[in-house]
């Protein structure tokens, strides 16, 4: 939530990218160059959150010896349920989102369910060891509506974040400070965080709200410190040009006029480019005899 509420700040500050809207306030949507490597990047997220999740306990090897399921049943068990609520609730945010953007859009996107499977993950995160696999399901379905609607809520009011960092983990990462308040299990919250027997858990659990009023009080916190600390610096950076490139190099491209050519190499001879009054054609080297010196040296013996 934190990077989700910077990213807001920063992209504020800055405003859309050139192209985003048109001059009577329409969306343009601006894709990406490559949904192949959004889709390779999006499997290394997947993999290194098992790492973020299940991998931030201390010890494996901890029995809880107060438990009455018996020796079997240890910090090793919270861990694999861990992983668990975390492949569930991310994967029904993906099924959502693409399903959902289907009936709403008309068609089928694989970034959309990439970022809806990521909004489930940040979601899931805040209680994936303290809620059953069946409220993960529930988390990752909600999370995915609360991505879809903060993005259109963004095209609404002409913001525009390219990585949708504000709307995926702030606002899928607010919710899954939230849904933590709601299903969060006494049991579990137990053997997590044990030395206090007493704790507060899930409003939606027999909790009450204590819990619930902890979450949002957080909510509340992580927005105003992010903001008195990152709205400063993205301000200072702006007025520094220190944030974003020039007009002329993000009309151009950065691939051009950063890197000293195109990314790609086209072969368009039978299609126009998309871009009119350009077209990129392929360069091939010329046919030119090699010189045969030896015949040269015979001729002028």
């Amino acid at each position: 939530m934190v990077g989700g509420i910077a990213g807001l700040w920063g992209a504020f500050i800055e405003g859309p990218r050139i192209g985003r809207f048109d001059r009577i306030g329409r969306s343009i949507a601006l894709r990406g160059h490559s949904a192949s490597l959004v889709v390779l990047g999006t499997f290394l997220l997947w993999f290194g959150w098992y790492g973020f999740n299940p991998g931030s306990f201390l010890t494996i090897l901890k029995s809880y010896g107060d438990s009455t399921r018996g020796t079997y049943y240890g910090q090793w068990s919270t861990i694999g349920r861990t992983a668990v609520t975390t492949t569930l609730a991310g994967c029904t945010a993906a099924l959502t989102t693409l399903f959902g953007k289907r009936l709403l859009v008309g068609h089928w996107n694989v970034v959309d369910v990439c970022n809806g499977l990521l909004g489930g993950f940040a979601a899931i995160t805040s209680g994936c060891a303290v809620v059953e696999p069946w409220a993960a399901i529930v988390c990752g379905f909600v999370a995915a509506w609360v991505l879809i609607g903060f993005n259109k809520l963004a095209t609404k009011l002409k913001y525009d974040d390219p990585l949708e960092a504000a709307q995926l983990h702030g606002g899928c990462g607010s919710w899954g400070i939230v849904f933590t308040g709601l299903f969060a299990k006494k049991e579990y919250v137990n053997e997590v965080y044990p030395g206090f027997p007493n704790r507060p858990y899930g409003l939606f659990m027999g909790g009450g709200e204590k819990l619930l009023g902890a979450q949002i009080i957080q909510i509340l916190v992580i927005i105003g410190w992010v903001s008195m600390t990152m709205g400063p610096l993205f301000f200072l950076l702006h007025k520094f040009k220190l944030l974003r490139i020039s007009r002329e190099d993000e009309t151009a491209g950065m691939d051009l006029t950063r890197h000293g050519g195109f990314a790609y190499i086209y072969h368009d001879e039978d299609e126009g480019s998309s871009m009119p009054g350009f077209k990129m054609t392929r360069i091939e080297p010329i046919n030119t005899p090699t010189p045969d010196h030896h015949h040269n040296r015979s001729v002028a013996v």
